[in-house]
């Protein structure tokens, strides 16, 4: 009588007898999960990474044809946030971190960001200025400051105290709540109108949606933040060079290069139309997107007191430059 062994190669029995300590373990039945490979289909690619959605969430509220470049690229920014943020999560549950895994995980969002800023270029020159100075008009009040993503990345990256108004922090004392400090976050400040102080439709709309979830983000992360999990090192392997490359990296990319990139491209479809035209979001984009005013860092520890006063200064100069030439 022939015996499994015989019926099948030494390789497939190896993998029905490991299905079967997997499934066992569950009390399942492997026989009845066999039983349905016989009805399911084979994977393809458009089906596996859903393609034909994918391809049909572009939808563009004018017919201004670069218009869907303009959506395309953002769809890839949020994707690519998305990326990242799987690598914070797994930084935050490192409960004995090594120096070898964080310099993997820190450089993988570097590279990340180094791409996106690196394909900025699609946003400034890759779009007609006439056909963006029309459909821009019916985005309002829609704007890039609106990304949840960007505010969950910053969050997982440092102590909720480098994000807030350093003055309202203050006023708050040390007992405040995490939803208390939230409420004095940095961004709050870059979507007001500028006559008035008031908040922009941009930011009510921001608010109403995502300040439970950032919240409760900003709790997950108290003790999971880049920052925190750093600290679980042993205090000699803290100043590796490697890691410390990796995080000023990140704090250059996150807090100066990507802000830049956006201020480029401000500068060069608003600044030098003749009215110097206002964001969509009616955010007051002049003083919110320089680094250099906004002086956001996430790691001032590992930076000296001359490149925290200069910090995003140099940086400024050569985009105005760049955007007086062009």
């Amino acid at each position: 009588m022939p015996t499994p062994q015989d019926e099948f190669s030494p390789a497939v029995f190896e993998q029905l007898r490991r299905l079967q300590e997997k499934y066992a373990a569950d009390s399942q039945d492997l026989a009845a999960y066999l039983e349905g490979l016989y009805y399911a289909d084979y994977v393809n690619y458009w089906d596996y990474i859903g393609l034909d959605t994918l391809l049909s969430l572009q939808r563009p509220l004018t017919k201004i044809p670069d218009e869907r470049i303009f959506i395309m690229y953002h769809q890839i920014t949020e994707l690519y946030f998305k990326l990242c943020l799987c690598e914070y999560e797994q930084i935050g549950q490192l409960q004995e971190p090594t120096v070898q895994e964080l310099v993997l995980r820190l450089g993988r969002i570097n590279r990340y960001f180094e791409n996106l800023i690196d394909s900025f270029d699609v946003m400034v020159d890759g779009m007609d200025k006439q056909q963006f100075l029309k459909f821009r008009m019916s985005l309002m009040p829609a704007s890039g400051f609106q990304s949840v993503q960007y505010r969950m990345i910053e969050i997982a990256s440092t102590n909720i105290d480098n994000l807030l108004d350093k003055e309202k922090r203050r006023l708050l004392g040390e007992a405040a709540a995490h939803d208390e400090l939230m409420g004095c976050i940095y961004w709050k400040a870059g979507a007001t109108v500028e006559e008035t102080g008031a908040k922009a439709l941009t930011l009510v709309q921001f608010e109403e949606k995502y300040t439970h979830q950032l919240i409760a983000h900003a709790a997950e992360y108290h003790e999971r933040n880049v920052w925190s999990v750093i600290q679980r090192l042993p205090a000699e392997e803290r100043a590796n060079p490697r890691l410390l490359r990796q995080l000023k990296q990140l704090d250059v990319n996150v807090n100066v290069n990507w802000p830049l990139m956006h201020f480029k491209s401000a500068v060069r479809y608003l600044e030098r139309h003749p009215t110097s035209l206002a964001a969509t979001g009616g955010t007051n984009w002049k003083k919110y997107l320089p680094p250099k005013f906004q002086r956001r860092i996430f790691y001032p520890q590992i930076w000296t007191e001359q490149e925290l006063e200069d910090w995003g200064k140099s940086w400024v100069e050569s985009i105005l430059e760049e955007a007086v030439r062009a």
